[in-house]
């Protein structure tokens, strides 16, 4: 029987180690050559692969090439954030499946959050349907860490890094002056509060900044807000707080709406930004203190310089033991990560249904944050502290910065 081929494809927002991933699969692919023909990439994802825009692998990053794959954040592939139709009766599918069939592709991987697992839940129950042989699997990844039935996804550690590192880099520059001033650290979380959590790994002892912590899995009270501040105040100066882009009242309306009109995006989430300037110009305005905002934005997931090396492993080893599992037969699946112990931290990969991951979210535990919704539980700690460890030595090109592989 002729040897299948493998295609693999990226898609949502990038994280510092999406490409650690790619080279865990495209890497463990070329050790099983005489199992796997030809590994391709989808440009752009699925809507990409429709488009014709793919590349081989073995053309495109030969030899040591590969290896900077490790250490170069974005999506080498590109991404996309097209959704399929909810109908598998759509023509799009036996158009993908046409393709896959004139390209001998035997093995499919999507790596993605949960839009991306939507996609491999629908190709693998579209290919159950017509009785194809292709297997279809799912590679864990997002920033936001709210993928249910896993630990935790790969890009989350790194991205926490950078948060934790960043707000201790804005806890020190705030403390120079005497003067009553509030920092509001504004941080990526749609519906779970996981990286902004993560800020709290930035105190050096307890008591420390960042004082007030915000997750959309409570309620905001604006004017409990106030009162947190000003009380905050009895401790120091200088007042840093950290919230999730996602915050809202009791009511479900977005702070960020507070003042501002909201679009939306492909899939029909509400674009967040802004409630870190809405909650600056309130305090200005109410406390009459100095107040400033720091958007983190995009440096959260795109920073190869505070990649954990932890996450780095881990999501090499996801995309290994994806194409192993892929071997075996295994498809409709998430490669999920399995936590064994914290101290010594201990993980294993392991596989779960993916119809029962793909559409939903997994937020941070009530029992984690604090009764006054303000901070988090030590065990959030616990949970976290292992994930960030661990410095990845990036090299340099010859001006001395980051050196990244690029497509042609």
């Amino acid at each position: 029987m002729a040897m299948k081929n493998l295609i693999v494809g990226q898609s949502g927002g990038p994280t510092a180690v999406i490409n650690s991933s790619l080279y865990g699969v495209v890497s463990e692919s070329f050790a099983h050559s005489d199992q796997i023909g030809h590994v391709y990439g989808m440009v752009n994802g699925i809507e990409g692969f429709l488009n014709d825009t793919i590349l081989d692998f073995a053309k495109e990053l030969p030899g040591e090439k590969l290896e900077y794959l490790k250490t170069t954040p974005g999506a080498y592939l590109g991404s996309c954030r097209y959704k399929l139709p909810e109908d598998l009766k759509d023509p799009v599918y036996p158009r993908l499946f046409q393709k896959f069939q004139e390209m001998n592709i035997g093995y499919f991987f999507y790596i993605g959050g949960n839009d991306s697992m939507d996609t491999v839940s629908k190709l693998s129950r579209y290919a159950q349907q017509i009785d194809s042989d292709i297997l279809v699997l799912g590679e864990p990844k997002t920033i936001d860490n709210d993928l249910i039935l896993t630990d935790h996804t790969p890009g989350f550690g790194s991205a926490a890094r950078y948060v934790a590192t960043t707000v201790r880099e804005i806890v020190v520059d705030a403390s120079v002056y005497e003067k009553k001033a509030v920092t509001i650290v504004e941080i990526m979380g749609r519906d779970a509060g996981w990286l902004t959590a993560s800020s709290a790994l930035a105190r050096r002892y307890e008591g420390d900044n960042p004082f007030l912590i915000y997750l959309p899995e409570v309620d905001f009270d604006v004017e409990k807000f106030l009162k947190d501040v000003e009380n905050s105040f009895q401790k120091s100066a200088s007042v840093i707080v950290c919230v999730s882009e996602g915050i809202h009242d009791a009511s479900g309306k977005l702070i960020c709406e507070y003042d501002s009109d909201v679009g939306c995006d492909t899939f029909g989430h509400k674009m967040l930004s802004g409630c870190g300037k809405y909650l600056e110009n309130l305090l200005r305005n109410r406390l009459n203190v100095k107040a400033r905002s720091v958007e983190l934005n995009v440096c959260q997931r795109c920073s190869s310089m505070t990649i954990s090396e932890t996450d780095q492993e881990e999501a090499v080893m996801a995309g290994r033991f994806g194409v192993k599992s892929i071997l075996d037969g295994n498809t409709g699946k998430m490669i999920s990560f399995v936590r064994e112990s914290d101290s010594p931290y201990r993980l294993t990969c392991g596989l779960e249904d993916v119809n029962r991951i793909c559409n939903q979210t997994k937020t941070v535990s009530l029992s984690w944050i604090s009764q006054n919704g303000s901070d988090v539980e030590k065990e959030f700690l616990t949970y976290a502290k292992p994930l960030v460890q661990g410095t990845v030595k990036v090299p340099m090109d010859k001006d001395g910065l980051p050196a990244f592989v690029y497509r042609k």
